[in-house]
């Protein structure tokens, strides 16, 4: 399944190359959500929240209630969660919050799952050099991406892999990695970062894995 994404930073919807250079931003708003009505899962971030310098809530309300979202960015406690599913969003993604110290809050992650349906939840995996990063790729922990899944899969409906390196670079997507995270989990596994082709698509749902797409959608070279 091919899943467009919808990124939020300063009231626009940009491309950022590796979470820190804008290299695109549209205003057309409209436009997009025509676009996109016809997919059954659209992602929806938050970038000003997801680093902690505002937020874009107005918005993320109202494409949550024009199109089916899975949304992430600042979810950071249960009652914003809850509240973001209350507004409209089909599931929430959360990855900053999964962490203590540097270290994995299974305790949190149980709560989460005991008041949101697990099946609405989905763990955000980011990973820098084989770790995963928090706070919009900001820091990064002793964590890597398997040891996360395997410790917090009873409690979400899905794992979103981000290969930030590959973010925004149209580079592809290195399937090597995804294949073991693949095999290591039942829960549903998403992937992002890089991708720029249908083959792309065609080879990460062979294996089992739903591919979220930004960049080559913005700039033409995916229809949408």
């Amino acid at each position: 399944m091919l899943i467009p994404s919808i990124d939020l930073m300063g009231g626009k919807i940009v491309q950022l190359v590796q979470g820190r250079c804008k290299a695109l931003e549209f205003d057309d708003f409209e436009a997009w959500v025509n676009r996109f009505s016809k997919y059954p899962l659209v992602q929806l971030i938050d970038l000003d929240a997801a680093i902690g310098s505002g937020n874009n809530a107005e918005l993320v309300r109202e494409f949550a209630r024009q199109l089916p979202c899975q949304v992430g960015g600042g979810i950071r406690s249960v009652e914003v969660a809850e509240a973001t599913l209350g507004a409209g969003a089909r599931r929430v993604i959360l990855g900053s919050a999964l962490f203590g110290e540097n270290k994995l809050d299974r305790d949190f992650a149980e709560e989460l799952a005991r008041r949101v349906d697990a099946s609405r939840l989905v763990f955000a995996v980011d990973a820098i050099g084989g770790r995963v990063t928090t706070h919009g790729w900001r820091r990064v922990t002793d964590v890597t991406p398997l040891q996360m899944m395997q410790a917090l899969e009873p409690w979400c409906g899905a794992f979103l892999y981000t290969h930030v390196e590959a973010e925004g670079l149209l580079g592809g997507f290195p399937q090597d990695v995804i294949r073991p995270l693949r095999q290591a989990t039942a829960r549903q596994i998403i992937a992002a970062g890089g991708i720029r082709t249908r083959d792309e698509i065609d080879e990460l749902h062979a294996i089992g894995v739903d591919a979220v797409v930004g960049m080559a959608i913005y700039q033409g070279l995916l229809p949408a």
